[in-house]
C-alpha cells in the first residue's frame, strides 16, 4: 500500500481475497464455474482502481482453451473509461484464446455508457445470466 492510501476491504477473486484501496472505487469480484463456463460477479465501481483486478481475475479463466466467460455486472453502479478499457482488453484476450465472452445484467446507467460509446455493438450483452448461459 502506498503512503496516503487506506485499505477499506477485500474483493474476492478466483485466487482468494484481493485487497482494494480507497483511492478509487471499491469492487468485489467473486467467481463460480457452471459446467465449463466461468462466471465473474462484479459488485461496485469499475474504474482505474478495480480495472486491473478485474483483468487479473479474468485471465485466470482465459488461459483455458476455448474459455467461456460471463461477466455479471448486475451490481456495477459506476463505470468510466478505465473500466471500459479493461473490458475491451479482456474481450481481446478471450478472442485470442478462441474463447467467448458474454456480459450480463447491465444496469441502465452502465448500458447507456455502452450505447454512447458504441461498445454495445462490440460486446455480446445479455439481459440476464440465464440468457448468457443459454447463448454458449
Amino acid at each position: 500500500m502506498h503512503k496516503g492510501q487506506q485499505e477499506i476491504g477485500k474483493g474476492i477473486g478466483a485466487r482468494g481475497l484481493i485487497p482494494m484501496l480507497k483511492r478509487g472505487g471499491f469492487m468485489e469480484i467473486s467467481s463460480k464455474i457452471d459446467g465449463n463456463i466461468a462466471i465473474l460477479n462484479l459488485n461496485g465501481r469499475l474504474d482505474l482502481t478495480s480495472a486491473n483486478k478485474l483483468k487479473e481475475a479474468s485471465r485466470e479463466h482465459i488461459g483455458m482453451d476455448n474459455c467461456k466467460l460471463i461477466l455479471n455486472m448486475e451490481k456495477v453502479d459506476f463505470i468510466n473509461s478505465s473500466g471500459l478499457g479493461a473490458l475491451v482488453s479482456i474481450l481481446k484476450d478471450v478472442r485470442n484464446s478462441q474463447g467467448k465472452l458474454r456480459i450480463s445484467n447491465l444496469a441502465p446507467y452502465v448500458k447507456e455508457i455502452f450505447d454512447i460509446t458504441q461498445l454495445s455493438n462490440i460486446f455480446d450483452i445479455c439481459e440476464n445470466e440465464a440468457n448468457a448461459l443459454e447463448n454458449f
